[in-house]
């Protein structure tokens, strides 16, 4: 039995029965034999399931974020944000599974036509992380129902009563037992039964760098398809010319949100020289007016860590770093309220190699450095093996140009704390992974290719 706890109470808040690993492959049979059926659907059928699907969770909103609030620890404000960043997915792919196109190529041949269609890639898994238990699910879903595919989902050990709530209102909807299977037990286990499955076509993980390697690997010896969102070492970029109020606003957000345990939260902060010491002052001013909480109230606030280990990671991180020399300037220690809540913490004096430059945080760190000139941060900012995000603040049309160009991310945010929405392609480079989520090619992801020439036929 898998117990769930409250990160802000320690309190159990619901058990959810381990699945034995004959009970996992029986999902993937029914996931695998369910397809065909699915597939055949007309596109506009399988937008209607997902419309009624959008429909059923919205009406009961509070509900999901409130069962956010004790599962993860976020804040309700956040929540209810996650509730409509996810509805917000499945409502775009209820009307993309419509415009899944395919083309005619001028021909080669006089007595025959050139076709090229697209097809769902068959049955797929997924597996997702408890920071976002609501959104990330309905992200892969939606898109790989919309495609045509069907999908079996692994959610997070610290977040699966997200998930089968998820699976409760689907069924509500007409997605049948098959289409959407949702299984929990042993992760190694799942995650092999998984992968080894040649009738699985393709795996959409998001998780850590290191698990996506080793599913890779395993996916190896099928050839699956495959999504990889991982880890970021997001820099967070504010030179001199920049609207400083505007900046502060947008990073604080960004660091704050769930309590730094975000893949793009800001992870690295560069503050040009000139301006460093007034922008750490507007920084602190706008921390110490956030409060640190357990998420059941209307206020936004900075909530628990997930789990021991995530609040440990932050502990060791800091410790390291101030034992090197870095300088405390706001928080730095475990919160007085105890459990999983640790202090705000600014931080400066750091080096470009410290663990706390180079491992992702996961916590309401504010790590920041100084620089003098856009080449030298340009160079800073892309020494990490990591390229989810980048986020830059300035004025300078022609810099931010250069910055959109020569930042190694697969996302760059100019002058904003905000990154995503549906309509926007979601996803890394380098060791950030690879595929996109969210948008036009999102759903390209769980289509593929065919080419059919079509020669001697009588019209």
């Amino acid at each position: 039995m898998l117990i769930v706890y409250n990160p802000a109470t320690g309190e159990e808040i619901g058990r959810v029965a381990k699945y034995t690993s004959a009970e996992v492959r029986a999902a993937v049979d029914r996931t695998c034999a369910a397809f065909p059926e699915w597939s055949s659907k007309l596109a506009q059928e399988r937008s209607k399931i997902l419309r009624r699907w959008h429909d059923a969770v919205k009406a009961d909103k509070e509900a999901f974020a409130e069962l956010l609030c004790r599962e993860n620890g976020k804040c309700l404000t956040e929540a209810r944000g996650e509730i409509d960043y996810g509805l917000g997915f499945i409502e775009w792919y209820a009307e993309e599974a419509k415009r899944v196109y395919g083309d005619t190529i001028p021909t080669h041949d006089r007595n025959a036509n050139v076709l090229v269609t697209k097809e769902a890639i068959g049955p797929v898994a997924a597996i997702t992380p408890w920071n976002f238990p609501f959104m990330m699910i309905t992200r892969k879903v939606a898109t790989a129902l919309a495609a045509g595919c069907t999908m079996i989902i692994k959610p997070a050990e610290d977040t699966p009563l997200t998930a089968f709530k998820l699976l409760e209102y689907a069924r509500m909807a007409g997605i049948e037992p098959g289409v959407l299977e949702v299984v929990v037990g042993d992760p190694k286990e799942i995650g092999l039964i998984f992968t080894g499955d040649p009738r699985i076509r393709k795996i959409t993980f998001t998780g850590s760098t290191g698990v996506g390697k080793l599913l890779a690997a395993q996916c190896a010896a099928t050839l699956k398809k495959m999504t990889l969102e991982l880890g970021g070492n997001a820099p967070f970029i504010v030179f001199q010319d920049a609207n400083l109020d505007e900046a502060v606003k947008g990073l604080v957000s960004a660091k704050l949100r769930n309590c730094g345990q975000v893949c793009i939260s800001p992870n690295r902060i560069f503050v040009q020289h000139s301006i460093l010491e007034d922008f750490i002052k507007r920084v602190k001013a706008a921390v110490a007016k956030i409060g640190v909480d357990q998420g059941l109230c209307e206020d936004f606030v900075v909530g628990p860590l997930v789990n021991q280990l995530g609040f440990d990671k932050v502990v060791r991180l800091v410790e390291d770093a101030k034992a090197a020399g870095a300088k405390v300037l706001m928080g730095g220690k475990p919160h007085a309220k105890g459990g999983l809540f640790y202090e705000p913490t600014v931080l400066t004096g750091l080096q470009d190699d410290s663990p706390l430059a180079t491992e992702e945080i996961f916590g309401p760190v504010f790590a920041i450095y100084s620089f003098k000139d856009e080449e030298e941060v340009i160079t800073r900012a892309n020494q990490t093996e990591f390229g989810l995000v980048a986020y830059a603040f300035t004025s300078a049309l022609g810099r931010s140009l250069r910055l959109s160009r020569q930042l190694e991310a697969g996302m760059v945010i100019l002058n904003s704390g905000s990154v995503g929405t549906a309509s926007i392609p979601f996803g890394g480079i380098k060791q950030s992974g690879y595929g996109r989520e969210g948008s036009y090619y999102g759903i390209e992801e769980y289509v593929q290719v065919k080419y059919v020439l079509m020669a001697g036929a009588q019209f």
